[in-house]
């Protein structure tokens, strides 16, 4: 996750299998694990309440997870 980016975008890959996540949203008060779940909703086609934060919470890195078709992150991770 890259909180406090220019805009939000969703795509590319970071060191292996993650998959990048920038959000504008600021590391505040939970703002940008907010953004982050609704980035990944958008970005797989579901709603935000279908994207659960398993780990990380407080991190850059997340474990996420995500009830989507897994076809869709292989064409995110480009």
């Amino acid at each position: 996750m890259k909180p406090g980016a220019a805009r939000t975008r969703v795509g590319g890959r970071w060191q292996g299998d993650a998959l990048i996540v920038a959000v504008s949203a600021p590391a505040v008060d939970g703002r940008a694990n907010e953004a982050v779940r609704r980035a990944l909703a958008e970005a797989f086609g579901v709603r935000a309440r279908d994207v659960v934060i398993v780990r990380g919470e407080r991190s850059r890195d997340k474990l996420v997870e995500v009830d989507a078709d897994p076809a869709r992150l292989t064409t995110l991770l480009g």
